[in-house]
């Protein structure tokens, strides 16, 4: 693996044209939240959305750009609690365009926009409190992001 590729504990999904980057310690619901985001698409809530990775993703300073991969041994697969490890079309790589950190101790009630610097490239950050609904958060973020931020 090159120096610039970094190994994360995350899960990812392409929704629109921009990937949502999804952390969080163990059991804050990120393949939850990916799964959500994929169904949201299913049923219209998203014009799209299609796995990258769950649970450890690569991610690769490009052009000023993240891009996000899913770790080769992982490609396809996402951990649905209570059924099990399924397989799932992907997304070889995608450019990421939110971050959303699950359980984040700095969660507001009305945040400021937020960033993140991940290898060097600056992006949107949404911090989620550990009692909030984050597909909420995610597709209001995604259909109206804050003052400053550019959409996905």
């Amino acid at each position: 693996m090159s120096a610039d590729i970094a190994s994360v504990h995350a899960s990812a999904v392409l929704a629109g044209n921009r990937a949502v980057l999804i952390r969080g310690a163990a059991g804050t619901g990120k393949s939850r939240l990916a799964l959500a985001l994929l169904g949201a698409a299913a049923t219209g809530m998203l014009r799209f959305a299609r796995l990258v990775g769950d649970d450890r993703v690569h991610v690769e300073p490009c052009h000023g750009r993240l891009v996000v991969r899913p770790a080769p041994s992982l490609a396809g697969l996402i951990e649905v609690r209570g059924v099990g490890i399924r397989r799932l079309d992907y997304e070889e790589a995608a450019i990421v365009g939110l971050v959303v950190d699950l359980a984040a101790e700095n969660a507001e009630r009305l945040p400021q926009p937020g960033e993140t610097v991940l290898k060097g490239v600056n992006l949107p950050r949404l911090a989620v409190a550990a009692n909030a609904d984050p597909l909420h958060l995610v597709l209001v973020f995604l259909a109206a992001p804050a003052t400053g931020i550019k959409s996905l």
